[in-house]
């Protein structure tokens, strides 16, 4: 377990803070859940993110951006690297969308990828 000292791997948009903050409160999230940001195997390009609220696991970093607790496991930094996360809230779209540079291709979706 890694504490909250290391710089994120990941970047938060305003837009994304705003609205994870009002998810932590509506929902009323505990402290002991953080943001969990991952990659896991499916998807139509290979991976497919994750992203969610959860507890610590064994093999996961924590991060702190603007006072939200991030975890993500160790191994998953290569592939998340210089991602930012924004919230988009147009009359088209909603909802989190991923910025990821290690992306070599993604699908239309936008919530997978390979790399």
């Amino acid at each position: 377990m890694t504490t909250a000292t290391a710089t994120a791997p990941v970047s938060l948009t305003q837009g994304a803070v705003n609205e994870l903050k009002k998810l932590i409160d509506q929902q009323e999230i505990g402290a002991d859940f953080g943001l969990r940001v991952g990659v896991e195997g499916g998807g139509c390009s290979g991976m497919s993110y994750i992203l969610g609220f959860d507890q610590m696991k064994d093999g996961d970093s924590e991060y702190s951006i603007e006072g939200i607790r991030i975890f993500m496991n160790k191994a998953h930094g290569l592939y998340l690297a210089g991602m930012e996360i924004d919230f988009k809230n147009g009359l088209d779209s909603r909802g989190f969308t991923f910025n990821n540079p290690n992306a070599t291709s993604t699908c239309g979706c936008g919530s997978s990828f390979s790399s």
